[in-house]
């Protein structure tokens, strides 16, 4: 059997581990994917019992992922992405939004995953301005010195980094908080980071009751997963000004100088939560 690829270090795995669930194909079967494996879908059934709400995390996400892509494609002229921890291809992904609004927009899919890596690579056959790097992001000197990321990097235009659902997975703070520092002394100026990251608000309220008994209840499929207060995922952006509305709930964040459609309906048991920051 292969190691199972994983966030909080260790070997990335060559071959696709079908005996272990892997983050990438949970998150695919919430999304309605079907390049997952029964030990997925049998983590994804614990989960529900815990949190049925997941399933609108997952989803949540994604039309952040669209909203935040779109713009800054569109209102702050970004042509250069990168997608670091990307996951599964579903629909409307970073290069397709992003090419949605310039055709020439650049794109960087950064992941590990055995499952990501093969079905990534197929995807982006016909397609010469994205590409795929198969790198661990934990190790920021390597992932930065892959070709595609430095070319990306090497003109010193704005660069918007992504990092969805992907710093959770690393357990330890301390090295979270140095693993996306140098991601952010990669960025040139006038970039763009975009975080979201399961939140454990530290108040003794329903959310930190369910992400507590989640946590030790899908440990052993994912034991470096970590939920974070509010003021430790805003101190991931490293220095960089977090825009309007903040680190907020996912349902809440809005575009910077523009707002809600519609005011959300209250959610106690929310646990994701993202943010968008600039470069000066």
């Amino acid at each position: 059997m292969t190691d199972r690829p994983k966030y909080g270090g260790g070997p990335v795995a060559f071959g696709i581990d079908t005996a272990n669930p892997s983050v990438a194909r949970v998150y695919d079967y919430f999304l309605g994917g079907k390049d997952n494996y029964e030990c997925d879908r049998e983590l994804y059934r614990q989960i529900m019992k815990i949190a049925p709400e997941a399933t609108e995390w997952a989803r949540a996400n994604r039309r952040w992922l669209k909203e935040v892509v779109t713009w800054l494609a569109e209102e702050r002229g970004v042509r250069r992405f990168i997608d670091a921890g990307s996951g599964l291809p579903t629909a409307e992904n970073t290069h397709q939004i992003a090419q949605g609004v310039n055709v020439e927009s650049l794109v960087v899919y950064v992941d590990n995953d055995p499952s990501v890596v093969a079905h990534g690579r197929a995807l982006l056959l016909d397609n010469d301005r994205t590409q795929f790097v198969a790198a661990d992001l934990t190790k920021p000197a390597e992932v930065l010195a892959e070709q595609p990321i430095a070319d990306l990097l090497a003109p010193g235009e704005p660069v918007a980094l992504v990092m969805a659902l992907m710093l959770h997975h690393i357990a330890d703070y301390d090295e979270t908080l140095a693993v996306a520092r140098q991601y952010v002394d990669a960025l040139p100026p006038g970039s763009f980071l975009a975080i979201t990251h399961a939140c454990k608000p530290g108040d003794g309220g329903p959310v930190d009751e369910l992400v507590t008994e989640l946590q030790e209840k899908i440990k052993h499929a994912f034991p470096t997963l970590a939920f974070r207060s509010v003021e430790q995922i805003s101190s991931l952006f490293g220095g960089m000004e977090i825009l309007e509305p903040g680190v907020v709930r996912l349902v809440d964040w809005h575009v910077p100088g523009g707002r809600l459609d519609e005011e959300p309906e209250p959610d106690v048991r929310d646990a994701i939560y993202g943010g968008v920051a600039e470069k000066r």
